[in-house]
């Protein structure tokens, strides 16, 4: 990341359901509502997913919601998008792809000089006993930030 970005979204249900792997930088392609709807927060990205199709990467299941003071050509908030990588890095993630159980999901949504860009994982999907011990990983690490706390009082 550089100095002059700024995160729009997390999507931390990625986090929860895969194991994240190699992250890739995306450029997206979007209309002139959508990208406003963007600088103001509007984006959901817990359910979506990325794929290559005829050599290109398309984002799908993201929800960027209508911009209020857009005419009436707006968007469609669920549309598939487009998005931007080199083409060593698309025939890259498609072969990654092709594996068994591997796919791609947008872990972060920001702006950065001024372009909407997306951070672009590799992931396995977790089994439920993964999310369980993440879990429980989790809450000792809460559990022992407690007791240092307690402990500096």
């Amino acid at each position: 990341m550089g100095d002059n970005s700024r995160t729009i979204t997390v999507n931390r249900k990625a986090y929860h359901d895969y194991s994240i792997g190699e992250t890739y930088e995306a450029g997206l392609v979007l209309m002139g509502s959508e990208i406003k709807s963007v600088r103001a927060g509007r984006v959901n990205l817990k359910d979506a997913y990325a794929r290559v199709e005829n050599g290109e990467v398309w984002l799908f299941n993201s929800h960027i919601s209508q911009y209020s003071a857009a005419s009436y050509y707006g968007h469609e908030p669920g549309r598939k998008r487009k998005l931007l990588l080199h083409s060593k890095e698309i025939r890259e993630l498609e072969r990654l792809t092709k594996q068994k159980s591997l796919t791609l999901v947008p872990v972060r949504l920001y702006i950065k000089n001024g372009v909407a860009k997306v951070a672009l994982a590799v992931a396995r999907g977790k089994k439920l006993y993964d999310k369980r011990e993440s879990i429980a990983k989790r809450d000792q690490d809460r559990e022992l930030e407690r007791m240092v706390k307690q402990r500096n009082k």
